[in-house]
């Protein structure tokens, strides 16, 4: 382990304990959440959710500054993101519960966002930024009822921050830090981040302006003897306005741009080259809800424009646009019946020979309920109606039962649903190996598990998940075409969270995942995260974070056909400490990860980062 790291993190701990020593000040404890949404659209006890929702909350968010969205989400249960612990601009593939990126629908503030000219109108996690996000919930596993199309392994559900409630406020976040891999420890400063926040009410209107960049260099994209450095940059800017014509109705609109451009290099042959590579995204929208006694009715819109380049031996430009409106009725009968009855109408358009479309318009429904002897039941229909294929009927049934004692609950909790994806304008029209005659796949999932809280102290869970899917869409020999053999998908997914003392938070996951017809690369068969967050005072935090990723295969094209090559397994250990300066003004951190300086492979023959450090300050005025 390199003696720098170790001198620096040691320094920095021992600061840490002094002040806390000095303040003796009691420490605040961040309780286990309550309340969860997604997986209903309501806010229901914890305890009358069928499902092991995870909730990224504002509080851990601030344990990790300087992190982004991939990293952070990388460390739940049921998710591996490959690329989110390499180099910045790395091409990131989400994995949840044995599946590929397209079956993980990403959500933010109510709309999902897709790329309808990507692969499989996937979304680029690359083009989030952590510091405008306010929480972040995940439901893993089918909820094509709730949310359609693409929602076969997991739904990421962000909400960005709100306007502040004084008339002006300002938050500015900025960060520097090392970019070296394990080999090449030169501590040179070449990773930058920014952003800056102002927002404010006044009387019944809200506003906010962000902006956000992030900028690396030190690096190349690929292990090669020259390494010559290629670099990545994002830049967003995000403006939201509200109006509150009264209690019962408002209104918001918004507007985002984000940019990512950067380099990297030629992966056939793994060779050194001057590629580089630039994406866009610009979305506006609109955000409406109007309350009634015991409901609401809420209407969520957006436009989104997106266009990508790559310079290389194989140029590529593609320019893909969408619409997408949710329009839902929310009625909670008397306590224990709540209601959800929407229309979904999404509209993907990309331009290859010629301009390619498709549209899809869902009638849905879904009901929780909630009963006084324990009983939960969440069930729930979608019809889709395709452009091209059609109709097709989706439903999942989620009954939970829980037995509560004086000091907790135990939860008892099952699901099978129905989930589908719609083959992707670019596998039906693209320019490579274009199939207009795909099927939809078509997805099976059940689930069975149950859940221990105790005094808002403990919680344990434990869960068992089985997924098929059908008419699974790859990329062959004479190009896209649906697979004969189903896929299988299965595995367990272990959580605990537990609060000894009031100062001190620890939490663990073990995820288990075996897939079954194909090669399934990239994909851990077994993973675990583990945290402890200890609070020395109001003012001085630390955490130390641990991650293992088991043993998993990888494809290697340098040679001809490709074959599959074992990756060994790895472990990381990362340590973060914050201390307020000035109460609600002024916070400084400091990230060091991979503590250990371990080398390893996280994708084939592309550069991962060794022991880095991050510093950085919070200032909110």
């Amino acid at each position: 382990m390199n003696k720098k790291i170790i001198g620096l993190c040691a320094a920095v701990l021992a600061s840490a304990t002094v002040v806390a020593q000095q303040e003796q000040e009691e420490a605040k404890v961040q309780k286990l959440e309550e309340v969860v949404v997604s997986d209903s659209r309501f806010e229901l006890k914890r305890e009358n959710s069928g499902k092991t929702v995870i909730k990224i909350t504002a509080e851990e968010l601030k344990r990790n500054q300087g992190k982004t969205v991939a990293e952070i989400i990388n460390t739940k249960s049921g998710f591996s993101i490959a690329g989110s612990t390499s180099r910045q601009g790395t091409v990131l593939g989400v994995f949840s519960r044995g599946g590929r990126g397209r079956q993980v629908l990403v959500i933010v503030d109510g709309v999902r966002v897709s790329d309808p000219s990507s692969v499989g109108q996937e979304y680029d996690l690359r083009l989030l930024t952590a510091a405008n996000i306010e929480s972040i919930e995940i439901i893993k596993g089918a909820a094509s009822t709730l949310y359609g199309t693409n929602a076969a392994t997991a739904v990421i559900n962000i909400t960005t921050k709100k306007a502040a409630k004084d008339a002006i406020s300002g938050n500015f976040q900025a960060s520097v830090g090392t970019n070296q891999t394990a080999a090449d420890q030169n501590f040179d400063v070449n990773d930058f981040a920014n952003s800056a926040r102002i927002s404010g009410t006044l009387d019944k209107f809200t506003y906010k302006v962000g902006f956000s960049n992030r900028y690396s260099d030190g690096l190349s994209a690929i292990v090669t003897p020259e390494n010559e450095k290629d670099d990545f940059s994002n830049y967003s800017t995000d403006v939201n306005l509200g109006y509150a014509f009264s209690d019962r109705f408002s209104v918001n609109v918004y507007g985002n741009q984000t940019k990512n451009s950067g380099e990297y290099d030629e992966s056939f042959g793994m060779l050194d080259a001057p590629y580089s590579f630039v994406s866009d995204q610009k979305r506006a929208g609109l955000s409406s809800t109007y309350k009634y006694i015991k409901g609401s009715v809420v209407v969520n819109g957006a436009y989104s424009e997106y266009s990508s380049e790559n310079k290389s031996a194989f140029p590529s430009a593609y320019e893909g646009k969408n619409i997408v409106v949710d329009v839902y009725n929310k009625y909670n009968f008397n306590d224990a019946f709540y209601t959800v009855l929407g229309l979904n109408y999404i509209n993907d358009e990309t331009e290859y020979a010629e301009v390619q479309d498709f549209s899809i318009v869902d009638p849905y429904v879904n009901v929780v309920y909630v009963s006084d002897f324990g009983l939960n039941l969440n069930v729930g229909a979608r019809l889709n109606n395709h452009s091209e294929y059609g109709s097709n009927f989706v439903y999942n049934v989620n009954p939970s039962y829980v037995i509560k004692n004086t000091n907790g609950y135990v939860k008892l909790m099952g699901s099978y649903a129905t989930s589908y994806i719609t083959p992707s304008l670019n596998q039906l029209f693209g320019n490579f190996g274009a199939n207009p005659d795909l099927d939809p796949e078509e997805d099976r999932t059940i689930e069975g598990g149950l859940e221990y809280a105790a005094n808002d102290k403990l919680r344990v869970s434990a869960l068992y998940f089985n997924r098929n899917e059908e008419n699974f869409v790859f990329y062959g020999a004479t190009g896209y075409d649906n697979a004969e053999n189903k896929i299988e998908a299965k595995g367990v997914e272990v959580e605990l969270d537990y609060t000894p003392v009031n100062a001190l938070n620890i939490g663990a996951n073990y995820t288990f995942t075996e897939r079954e017809g194909d090669a399934g690369i990239r994909l851990p068969k077994h993973k675990v995260n583990a945290f402890a967050n200890y609070n020395f005072s109001d003012r001085t935090n630390a955490s130390l974070n641990y991650t293992m990723v088991g043993n998993r295969s990888d494809s290697d094209f340098a040679t001809f056909p490709a074959t599959n090559v074992n990756l060994h397994a790895y472990t990381l250990l990362d340590l973060y400490i914050s201390h307020t300066l000035i109460n609600n003004k002024l916070t400084v951190f400091a990230n060091a990860s991979n503590l250990l300086n371990e080398e390893y492979t996280e994708i084939l023959g592309f550069t991962t980062k060794g022991a880095n450090v991050r510093l950085g300050l919070n200032l909110t005025l």
